[in-house]
């Protein structure tokens, strides 16, 4: 008998755990009709992949690539919807939507390297080309050509449709446009189908069935078994052209970059919170892409010491939320200090200023315990220290700068120098040793109110 743990949880494996997840999902009827296109499409791979090999055509293999492509496009599908079962978990706090993102990025990827093995083959071909065998080329590129259809227009995979329109178009969208404007010219109806721009995936269908037909043709009359591997090059160069938009666009999803093409609304918007009432400061402000047309973001405000944070947050939050569905809002106030001149009273009568601008020197027979200038002990033995910025020695008598410039102002100064003896004892008035509150000017009478002349009405 072993040891029984009571709280000890089991532990699932990775098969275990992927099958819990798809019994998750194929409880959903919604996904049915997916699974369905699934098992069909493994099918029409078999069937393809035989009829490559009895042909010797690589162009059929190319155009198969796309068909296993059209399988990956399903599970994504798939995994689409698994996203929208789950509920966000403390470990992945911002939900599953990145793995869709993911989803797409590898299924571009793989169909990428696909196209880079497809010109591999056709280079060593080129040296030599083996004889191409028409009997089911043709039927073997109207069965891709339907099913990859069937399946494009049949399911609504929302993570592809959502790329294909947000990415850059590619070098065969582009050729095709200009191509649409010059039909539709001529024939202003076909505007709806072929503008302003096609379906990517539909595009290289028929672009890659063309070429198939073109090479069945050609093979049929001249017994040109070159072309195979021109079009094979040809349906390669257009799937990596194709994908490679996707790629890039999902790729900048996952390394949370900003999108483009929001970068100057999020700039408004941020002007906009910059001047709500109480917002000093809007910074440390990053936005990025969290999945397919979900926008998440973070910013630190600072606002007033005054100002009342939730009716600050409440106008950031309705501000960004239009464009950013997930916020975070970080709400801190302003931690500047008002300066305090002093600590104890002030005396009444600092405004009675004089004529002369005293500099008191410390009395020599403190420095036995305590320096007045430096607040630090010195030695008996030792001269006390001196100022560092040409101020009198030790043996300097104080000094006494004389004033001769009127005051016209009519602030209440008195005029006339202060007693010197009242100087001397005066010394240097330290703060919390008992001291009387002075200042290295001399002056130890400071009001504790503003605004008071020398006889003490208030002034206008």
């Amino acid at each position: 008998k072993g040891t029984i743990h009571l709280f000890r949880k089991s532990q699932r494996s990775l098969v275990g755990k992927l099958t819990h997840e798809f019994r998750l999902v194929a409880a959903d009827r919604r996904s049915w009709k997916i699974l369905l296109f699934g098992a069909i499409n493994l099918i029409c791979i078999g069937f393809l992949l035989m009829w490559c090999s009895s042909t010797n055509s690589i162009a059929l293999t190319a155009y198969t690539y796309l068909t296993i492509f059209d399988l990956f496009s399903l599970v994504t599908c798939l995994i689409s919807y698994w996203v929208m079962m789950k509920k966000p978990s403390p470990v992945y706090s911002f939900g599953f939507e990145r793995f869709e993102v993911l989803a797409v990025f590898a299924s571009t990827v793989l169909a990428q390297l696909g196209a880079l093995f497809i010109l591999k083959e056709s280079a060593e071909r080129f040296l030599e080309q083996p004889e191409i065998h028409t009997g089911r080329l043709l039927v073997g590129t109207f069965v891709a050509l339907f099913f990859n259809l069937f399946t494009m227009l049949s399911i609504r995979n929302k993570p592809f449709a959502y790329v294909s329109e947000a990415a850059s178009t590619s070098w065969l969208q582009e050729h095709v446009a200009d191509l649409s404007r010059s039909i539709c010219g001529i024939i202003p109806g076909l505007s709806s189908i072929f503008l302003p721009r096609m379906n990517p995936f539909v595009l290289i269908d028929i672009a890659g069935a063309l070429a198939l037909c073109i090479t069945y043709m050609l093979i049929e009359i001249n017994n040109y078994f070159a072309v195979d591997t021109a079009s094979a090059i040809a349906i390669a160069l257009m799937t990596f052209g194709t994908m490679y938009p996707m790629s890039v666009y999902s790729g900048k999803v996952l390394l949370q970059t900003t999108p483009p093409h929001v970068i100057g609304q999020l700039d408004k918007l941020l002007r906009e919170v910059s001047t709500l009432d109480g917002v000093l400061e809007v910074r440390n402000e990053h936005f990025w892409t969290l999945g397919f047309g979900t926008l998440a973001g973070s910013v630190h405000v600072r606002i007033r010491r005054d100002a009342n944070e939730q009716m600050v947050l409440a106008h950031v939050t309705n501000r960004l939320y239009t464009l950013v569905s997930t916020l975070t809002v970080q709400i801190f106030k302003d931690d500047w200090i008002r300066p305090t001149l002093s600590s104890v009273p002030i005396a009444n009568n600092i405004l009675n200023l004089s004529d002369h601008h005293i500099i008191p020197m410390p009395s020599l027979k403190a420095a036995d315990n305590l320096n007045p200038v430096t607040s630090t002990p010195a030695k008996p033995s030792s001269p006390p220290p001196e100022f560092s910025f040409n101020t009198p020695g030790k043996n300097v008598s104080p000094v006494i700068l004389l004033n001769t410039q009127t005051r016209p102002y009519g602030l209440g100064f008195n005029h006339g120098s202060a007693p010197y003896s009242s100087v001397l004892n005066q010394g240097f008035g330290i703060p919390g040793m008992g001291a009387t509150q002075g200042f290295r000017t001399g002056f130890t009478n400071v009001p504790s109110r503003y605004g008071t002349n020398t006889r003490g009405q208030p002034r206008p």
